[in-house]
C-alpha cells in the first residue's frame, strides 16, 4: 500500500488531516449572548464633524475645564455649565407687558409720587426753624448778622430730599417689577423731582400769608419771624421763558436714580425681574447619567442585533 493511500483503520489521525471522520473535529465555541460591554448595545455614538469625520470634542482628565467645542450645533458637550448649552434660555416668570401699557403705568407711578411731595413739604415745614427779621422801612432784614436758620432750612430740605427719593425708587422697583429698566428709572427720576418741587412750594408757602401781612402792616422796628425757605435752590429763568432747577431742589431726584441705578447693577437677572431657573444638578450638564444595567437575557432568548 502506497503511502498516499488513506489507511481506515488508523487510530493516530489528527482531527485536522485530510480524511480524518467529522466526529474527530473540534467544536466552535458558543455564540456570545449579549455584548461584553452592557452599555455598549444601549448608548449612542457621538455625531461626527461631517468634514473630517472627528468627534465633536475629546474627553479630558480636567473636571473644572471644559474642552473646546467645535461640533454640529445642538450638541453639548461635558462639564457645560447648569445646561446652558444644552437650550436653556433664561425666561421671567412675569410676562412682558406691552409698550403702552408699561409708559401708563410708569406716568401714573411719576404722578403718585408727585403727589406725595405735599406731606413731604409739610414735614418740611414743620422741621425746618423759621428765621428772626426786624421790619425796617424798606421791608425786612435779619434779626441777627448771621442767622442758622436759612441753613438748617436747606439741610432739612436736602436730607428729606434725597431719602425720600431713595424710597420712591425701592417702591416702583419692588412694586413695579414688570417695568424694571428705563422706562422704570425715568419714572423714579420724574416722580422724585415732581415731589421735590411741590414739597418746595407747599413747605415756603406754610405762614407766608401771614409774613406778607405783617411785612405791610407791622410798625418799623417790630420782630417777627420768616417762614422757612429755599436758599441753595430753586429755579432760574433763562431768557424769561425756560425754567432751569438747580441746587438742592435736584436731590429727590438725584437720590431716586442712585438707587435705582444701584438696584438694577446689583440684580442677578438679565431681565432685572425673576427668572426661571433650570432644573440641572450640580453634576456636568452635558453627560448623561449612565443608564441602568440590562438584565440577562432569558434562556433561549434571541441575541440582541450588535450596535
Amino acid at each position: 500500500m502506497s503511502a498516499d493511500t488513506p489507511e481506515p483503520d488508523r487510530t493516530d489521525r489528527r482531527p485536522d488531516e485530510p480524511g480524518a471522520p467529522a466526529a474527530w473535529a473540534k467544536p466552535d465555541p458558543p455564540a456570545r449572548v449579549g455584548p461584553a460591554d452592557p452599555y455598549a448595545a444601549r448608548e449612542p455614538a457621538p455625531p461626527r464633524d461631517p468634514a473630517t469625520g472627528a468627534p465633536p470634542y475629546a474627553p479630558t482628565g480636567d473636571p473644572w475645564h471644559a474642552p473646546s467645542h467645535d461640533g454640529p450645533v445642538g450638541y453639548a458637550p461635558a462639564n457645560t455649565d447648569l445646561g446652558y448649552a444644552a437650550g436653556y434660555s433664561p425666561v421671567p416668570v412675569e410676562p412682558d407687558l406691552p409698550r403702552g401699557r408699561a409708559v401708563r403705568l410708569a406716568l401714573l407711578a411719576a404722578l403718585v409720587a408727585s403727589v406725595l411731595g405735599v406731606p413731604l413739604g409739610l414735614l418740611w415745614a414743620a422741621l425746618a426753624p423759621d428765621t428772626p427779621v426786624l421790619k425796617v422801612a424798606d421791608g425786612a432784614i435779619y434779626a441777627e448778622p448771621q442767622p442758622e436758620q436759612p441753613v438748617a432750612a436747606d439741610g432739612w430740605f436736602s436730607l428729606l430730599g434725597l431719602g425720600f427719593g431713595v424710597l420712591v425708587a425701592l417702591a416702583l422697583w419692588f412694586l413695579l417689577r414688570r417695568v424694571r429698566g428705563p422706562v422704570g428709572l425715568l419714572a423714579a427720576v420724574f416722580g422724585a423731582f415732581g415731589a421735590g418741587l411741590a414739597a418746595w412750594q407747599v413747605g415756603r408757602r406754610v405762614g407766608l400769608a401771614g409774613y406778607e401781612r405783617l411785612l405791610e402792616s407791622a410798625p418799623v422796628g417790630r420782630a417777627f419771624d420768616k417762614p422757612a425757605d429755599l436758599r441753595a435752590g430753586g429755579i432760574d429763568w433763562v431768557l424769561g421763558v425756560l425754567p432751569v432747577p438747580h441746587g438742592n431742589l435736584l436731590l429727590p431726584a438725584f437720590g431716586a436714580a442712585v438707587a435705582y441705578t444701584l438696584l438694577a447693577g446689583w440684580s442677578r437677572w438679565p431681565s432685572l425681574r425673576p427668572e426661571r431657573e433650570p432644573d440641572v444638578s450640580w453634576g456636568s450638564a452635558g453627560t448623561p447619567a449612565p443608564p441602568a444595567a440590562p438584565e440577562p437575557p432569558a434562556p433561549g432568548a434571541a441575541a440582541p442585533p450588535r450596535g
